[in-house]
């Protein structure tokens, strides 16, 4: 009866229903503002290699990625990768997410050191991520308890990653409105609608966080009742 426990009604099921409100958000206001275009008809790529230019960082490349909402920084091939949602869109939503991912190339140019203490873990919590559950389920179920510690401190490792990834994402987005307002790209009426969109981003990460941080208390806290059994 490992999934009917009380703490998976206590912690897990909030956790969870905030994370689907989060990717509802995010959902929603993307669209929103993904059907508002920017005065300037700049595109998602064109603010892109604006911001890096202006940055002074010439060796990263703007690629167009296929998905939505599959937008991301690849730190070790020095490409901003934007979805067909954004690379070519003159939206607000566009150029906001654009700005966000750019954001990371210039932390990973300054050497930012929360993204690069995020890339040392990175190794360590997709190990953990993998296997740290598993085996501290089976223990559990077995009453293995040496197995279940081993898969708490491998999982532990997975939530750090959750947990250092926050400032990462936050610092991204602030870094990304303060050069869209430098450079010109939006018009302060329009700088409006693509916080938004990165207040809604931000708020799925701080919800997988929360998601992680209720299975891994699940975890401890079944472990300890089944050492006072």
């Amino acid at each position: 009866m490992f999934y009917l426990d009380p703490y998976y009604i206590m912690l897990i099921i909030p956790a969870t229903i905030l994370s689907l409100i989060a990717q509802f958000a995010v959902s929603s206001t993307f669209k929103r503002y993904s059907q508002v275009g920017n005065s300037r008809g700049m595109t998602g790529a064109d603010a892109a290699r604006l911001i890096l230019s202006r940055n002074g960082i010439y060796d990263v490349q703007v690629q167009a990625v296929a998905g939505n909402l599959t937008d991301h920084y690849d730190p070790r091939s020095k490409v901003v990768r934007l979805s067909s949602s954004v690379y070519n869109s003159r939206s607000l939503a566009a150029v906001g997410v654009a700005a966000h991912e750019t954001g990371h190339a210039i932390q990973h140019a300054r050497n930012y050191k929360p993204l690069m203490l995020r890339s040392m873990v990175y190794p360590l919590a997709n190990i953990g991520s993998n296997f740290g559950m598993p085996m501290a389920i089976f223990g559990l179920m077995f009453s293995w308890q040496l197995l279940t510690e081993i898969g708490i401190i491998l999982f532990s490792l997975a939530v750090a990653f959750y947990i250092i990834t926050l400032p990462v994402e936050f610092n991204a987005s602030t870094r990304a409105i303060a050069c869209i307002r430098e450079e010109n790209i939006l018009s302060p009426q329009e700088i409006g609608g693509a916080k938004k969109v990165l207040t809604a981003a931000a708020m799925t990460y701080v919800a997988a966080a929360a998601v992680a941080i209720a299975h891994l208390a699940r975890l401890v806290l079944l472990s300890r009742s089944r050492n006072r059994d």
